[in-house]
């Protein structure tokens, strides 16, 4: 056994294939004084008995990316490290039994027109001739991945702990980590049974024990392990060789076969939680004793697929612990609560899939301090303090896991570990018909059903990939919205900034000029030190010190993170999340003026209360922090109320706007609504890989403020180069009848692929499918190259002409954003 050390650069916790992923990645870039430390035994964890299914394509751009890169690194390791991966691509067959399912792989395969993985779709009568075995009743079709198959997941990893020994990385095993040592906000090293070791960076990829580990220390990391299942054959006699991997999503099972014998594997609808009472000190390579009834009904599917299975012998039924998370996706990046701590857990089953591309991009991300890409759908900071919550995780996971194996439906709700978090006006609009989604644990009103709501009945959803249940009711309140529509956002992140530096802390982060006349709003992003984008929100000036940070639900925990980073040891600033003390009522239309006049005691007019500004007015018995916004195109205000006086300001509001028509507007509405006007979307349109000029917001920038801003000098070297990377917006030209977008659809210049759809929704004010989506072009995407150019969009394998728009397609000279007198 080596000796531990007493102090290393970066120390890595867990030895399973993250973690030796990322000491492999930290070592070939120039980060050798790494030390890794595992409780007992490499891979004992969870990593050993993984199915070890691989493959490049998968459903969404990001974890494509991810996914490619780790298995052509696999390919490439037994070269390099003289230890086989065991990696064979024989390819994968996905079977579709219902027309849903189909269209899912078919927007799948359309993923290909950018990347190098090719995917084919296949019918029914082509299944049964390629795989003779499967029993194809009740298919209608499927999808060939020829790049996919599997790999040996511990021979991966030992692979790649050799590949990281021999560039310098200590690995030692037998030393479990037990707590972490902090000092003024920062990880300072890892207390371990064998002694305590200072550390300039940790990383916790400990698999299952990383929640435990973490919230020692304060930190959230919120996932739970399950039971996940599989059985293995004896051998079958005459069975073909290098049969491609088979997933069944219909029977919610999968298939692999390995040395003449079949392993199915499952992810049953309601899984079984495990490990709510923590985890035993020795557990190693452990089995858990399972329950053979609850896979049963499994085996049956998947014997009605695959006939043989019925007369094979089991050789091993086995169960054992995977960690899962609240939204099926992973835990990768910086701590929000404290600095030089990363994490990489909660791989949702796909960490072998996955665990070269997260060890290259969080290796960067440690040497850098910025992630190399876009990686804010697997962010940690997207997550909630709350979700690390024992009983609320054991709720989720039971329904997260199986959601890996069904449909994934546009505007999909989960419908475990509900009603977390309740708007103030929630049984209010409860009352109205709202049919209600769930965000980072907020139950939000998505749309309106005035049907339900006569009838006393619940409102669902009714998925498709086409125009669902709700799609009239969305449209009516988008128009509801030109005239008088009241909107809940209480669920966007507040923040106040207050102190003697607030104003010099908040411009230096701003990239717009925030030093402005008190009662002045401000549309600015943040950025990071190459430019990309780091929040997109609005800051309004309350005072010559205190300030008001409003942004998106979802970044609730990265903007605050991001900001307190920022602030200087020697500047005086408080900043105190305000989010659960105000709700936050949006009223539009062309009578918002006149309504919110009639709700309070002044005068609302264009006049009284320009575009931009925000004052302390009375409406109800309270007074509001009244902002003169327009993220949705019409004329409106949003008004920050405290909570205690939410429904009062509410009820003045339907009261005085009944000789208006006033209608409760759910948040669909605001996403159409939003796009008609090109309004952009943080974490769809705009990333840490995008920046200000490529997505079109050079407008929200103050070149030349005093003290300069955080990105201005990358900024600065883009701004005189041709834009080969623009954000752009399209509609279809089929218009009304055009077939719906929704984000990663392939988009064609005179037929070629130039770049993808980055958000879409139906716009009911114009009746047309919209979309924004980036575009790329060596030489400059300028406004006479767009209109030179044929424009195409792919979804679900059929392209269709789309036009260009320089300028929003709704209300272009904002006409609509003026108060009616």
């Amino acid at each position: 056994m080596n000796q531990l050390p007493e102090k290393a650069q970066v120390v890595i916790v867990g030895g399973g294939v993250i973690g030796c992923a990322i000491a492999y990645h930290l070592t070939k870039i120039g980060i050798e004084d790494v030390l890794l430390l595992e409780r007992k035994e490499l891979t004992c964890g969870t990593t050993w008995h993984a199915a070890g299914l691989v493959g490049k394509l998968r459903g969404n751009y990001n974890v494509s990316v991810l996914a490619e890169y780790s298995t052509d690194l696999y390919c490439r390791l037994p070269e390099e490290t003289g230890i086989e991966t065991g990696v064979r691509l024989p390819g994968a067959l996905n079977l579709a039994d219902h027309e849903g399912m189909m269209t899912e792989y078919r927007r799948l395969a359309s993923l290909q027109h950018r990347f190098k993985p090719t995917a084919e779709v296949l019918s029914v009568e082509e299944i049964a001739e390629r795989w003779k075995i499967i029993n194809t009743d009740g298919l209608v079709g499927g999808v060939y991945l020829p790049e996919d198959g599997q790999a040996d997941p511990v021979g991966v990893t030992n692979a790649l702990a050799k590949g990281a020994k021999n560039g310098g990385a200590t690995i030692i095993e037998n030393c479990a980590v037990t707590g972490l040592h902090v000092k003024q906000g920062r990880v300072c090293g890892v207390k371990t049974t064998n002694g305590d070791v200072a550390a300039d960076t940790v990383v916790l990829a400990a698999g299952m024990w990383t929640r435990e580990l973490a919230q020692a220390a304060g930190v959230t990391v919120p996932l739970h392990a399950c039971e996940h299942y599989y059985i293995i054959t004896e051998p079958i006699s005459d069975l073909p060789k290098d049969l491609p991997t088979m997933r069944d999503v219909g029977s919610r099972a999968y298939f692999k076969e390995d040395a003449g014998k079949i392993l199915v594997g499952c992810f049953e609808e309601e899984a079984r939680p495990w490990g709510q009472e923590g985890i035993r000190e020795d557990f190693s390579f452990d089995e858990l004793p399972g329950d053979f009834e609850h896979f049963e009904p499994i085996l049956e599917k998947a014997i009605h697929r695959l006939p043989l299975l019925e007369t094979a012998g089991i050789r091993r039924f086995f169960c054992g612990p995977e960690s899962f998370t609240p939204d099926d996706r992973m835990l990768i990046g910086p701590a929000p609560e404290l600095d030089n701590l990363y994490i990489a857990a909660g791989l949702n089953s796909i960490g072998i899939q996955t665990a070269g591309g997260i060890g290259l991009q969080l290796a960067q991300w440690i040497k850098t301090g910025l992630p190399p890409r876009d990686l804010g759908d697997i962010d940690i900071a997207r997550t909630m303090s709350f979700q690390r919550n024992r009983r609320y995780l054991q709720a989720r996971v039971t329904e997260s896991l199986g959601l890996l194996y069904s449909v994934h439906w546009p505007y999909k709700q989960v419908t475990s570990a509900r009603m977390a978090r309740l708007s103030p006006l929630h049984y209010e609009l409860q009352a109205a018909g709202a049919c209600f989604g769930e965000a980072a644990g907020w139950e939000r009103p998505n749309w309106f059903d005035r049907t339900a709501a006569a009838n006393n009945t619940t409102p669902q959803y009714q998925y498709s990939f086409g125009r669902q249940n709700w799609f009239a009711a969305c449209g009516e309140e988008c128009r509801s919205a030109q005239m008088a529509g009241v909107i809940d956002l209480s669920s966007f992140a507040k923040y106040k900034v207050c102190g003697a530096d607030a104003c010099r802390l908040l411009n230096r982060v701003c990239a717009n000029n925030v030093d402005v006349e008190i009662g002045r709003i401000v549309y600015t992003p943040w950025l990071n030190q190459n430019g990309g984008i780091e929040a997109d929100l609005t800051v309004t000036r309350l005072a010559a010190d205190e300030f008001l940070v409003l942004s998106g639900v979802m970044s609730q925990r990265r903007d605050l993170a991001w900001l307190r980073r920022q602030q200087r040891a020697d500047e005086h600033v408080v900043v105190n999340d305000m989010t659960s003390a105000y709700a936050n009522i949006g009223l539009f239309g062309k009578h918002a003026a006149a309504i919110l006049s009639a709700a309070g005691s002044e005068l609302i007019n264009e006049e009284t209360f320009a575009y931009g500004c925000s004052r302390q007015i009375e409406c109800g018995y309270a007074l509001v922090q009244a902002l003169r916004l327009g993220y949705i195109g019409e004329a409106g205000f949003e008004l920050i109320v405290p909570t205690e006086f939410a429904v009062n300001v509410y009820r003045a509001l339907m009261t005085a706007g009944e000789a208006y028509a006033i209608t409760n507007v759910g948040l669909h509405a605001v996403d159409s609504l939003r796009m008609e006007k090109a309004r952009r979307h943080f974490g769809d349109d705009l990333t840490s890989e995008d920046t200000p000029l490529a997505a079109g917001l050079g407008f929200a920038v103050a070149w030349d403020k005093p003290d300069g801003f955080i990105g201005r000098e990358a900024l600065l070297a883009e701004k005189g180069a041709p834009r080969t990377k623009r954000l752009l917006q399209f509609s279809l030209i089929a218009g009304a009848e055009a077939p719906l977008m929704f984000g990663d659809e392939p988009i064609f210049y005179n037929g070629v692929s130039v770049g993808g759809v980055s958000s879409a929704a139906y716009g009911h004010r114009i009746a047309a499918s919209l979309a924004l989506g980036y575009v790329h072009h060596a030489d400059g995407v300028s406004n006479d190259w767009c209109a030179a150019g044929t424009w195409e969009i792919e979804i679900a394998g059929e392209r269709h002409a789309a036009q260009w728009h320089v300028r929003p397609p709704y209300d272009t000279n904002n006409a609509a954003l003026q108060l009616n007198p």
